[in-house]
């Protein structure tokens, strides 16, 4: 029997948080019920570190993705994937309890394309407040957020999955076209407010409380210079762990 559920998580050098949020999806997968309805998906990125043993060591199966792209390491934990629903949540992250009884019932309803649970952080500061206020009109009037990203694997497939030319924003253009979708059928994309993900604040710790406000301005320039990966590489593909 095929599971409900296959979760992708894609990993590069997440010894050291992979364990908690491995944690907290065992304890959403006994809330559910049905633990052989789940199966969990490391897609492993050429760590260097013990993440595929910690993964292994947690019964998850291991996709090894070489390509050094964050929608080609989502695809390619999807590609082995044998579930009816898909969800894609970032390593550094713990998810709420009753996640899968929240998608479940959503998709279950037939209303919605898929979607995305929401985030809350682990910790608080003025610069980090006012950064998740400054994102939360965009998500409002977009329906798109963030957290445990959702849909049924037929839909996956019939976008094309995540778009591997991206280096970043992969995740928003996902949505965009679940959404497009979606709408051929008279479904919306589902904010499950009620079951968050608890988001790590790592890049904070890292570049500081405040450096949000700055980075959009880097951001714009990245975009202007499509040849010119050293934002990219600073922020997201050379991290410091």
């Amino acid at each position: 029997m095929a599971p409900r559920f296959s979760v992708v998580i894609p990993a590069y050098n997440e010894a050291r948080l992979l364990p908690r949020l491995l944690d907290s999806l065992a304890r959403a997968r006994d809330a559910y019920g049905q633990a052989d309805s789940i199966e969990i998906i490391v897609a492993d990125n050429l760590s260097t570190d013990a993440t595929a043993e910690i993964a292994r060591a947690h019964a998850c199966t291991v996709a090894s993705v070489e390509k050094r792209v964050i929608g080609a390491v989502r695809n390619g934990g999807a590609a082995i994937a044998r579930g009816e629903i898909l969800c894609f949540v970032d390593a550094d992250s713990q998810v709420h309890v009753s996640t899968f009884l929240a998608i479940d019932a959503a998709l279950a309803s037939g209303r919605y394309v898929g979607g995305a649970t929401g985030a809350t952080m682990e910790r608080w500061s003025a610069g980090i407040a006012l950064t998740y206020a400054t994102l939360v009109p965009m998500v409002w009037i977009t329906a798109m957020d963030t957290g445990v990203v959702f849909c049924r694997r037929e839909d996956f497939q019939a976008i094309g999955g995540y778009d591997e030319s991206r280096l970043v924003a992969e995740d928003v253009m996902f949505l965009v076209a679940l959404r497009r979708l979606g709408r051929t059928r008279g479904q919306k994309l589902m904010r499950l407010r009620t079951s968050k993900v608890i988001g790590s604040t790592r890049k904070f710790d890292e570049f500081g409380d405040w450096h949000y406000f700055g980075l959009m301005w880097q951001g714009a320039r990245h975009l202007l210079r499509r040849g010119d990966h050293t934002f990219t590489d600073r922020y997201w593909y050379k991290p410091r762990r």
